[in-house]
């Protein structure tokens, strides 16, 4: 991973909160961030696609849902700036944990999952 294109794949709010948001809870679909981010789904979908194009994040399908996670074959310096931002800032992503938690209807992931 060349670090030029890690961070700008991260220099967008919407990619940052959403990898660091799928990073804390191991594995999250649209529905979940679209939620916790308070945004559109075409907007969020987009925005995976490009973090899955950099090659950040891989997704899987199960029925409907398409769930997103880090994608195990990232470098350990990419994975280790990912948790020292989320260590280092836990304010930033309160209110969309806080909103994720409060979500009614969360997907079942099957027992299967990561």
């Amino acid at each position: 991973m060349n670090p030029v294109l890690f961070y700008k794949c991260l220099a967008d709010e919407t990619r940052l909160r959403s990898i660091m948001l799928i990073q804390h809870e191991g594995e999250l679909c649209v529905c979940e961030l679209t939620a916790s981010l308070a945004e559109s789904q075409p907007k969020i979908s987009r925005h995976l696609a490009q973090l899955r194009q950099c090659g950040l994040l891989i997704d899987r399908r199960e029925g409907k849902w398409v769930f997103y996670r880090i994608n195990p074959d990232l470098p350990e310096w990419c994975v280790q700036a990912l948790r020292d931002t989320a260590k280092g800032n836990p304010a930033f992503l309160a209110a969309n944990l806080e909103a994720l938690n409060e979500m009614g209807d969360r997907p079942t992931r099957a027992s299967t999952c990561c």
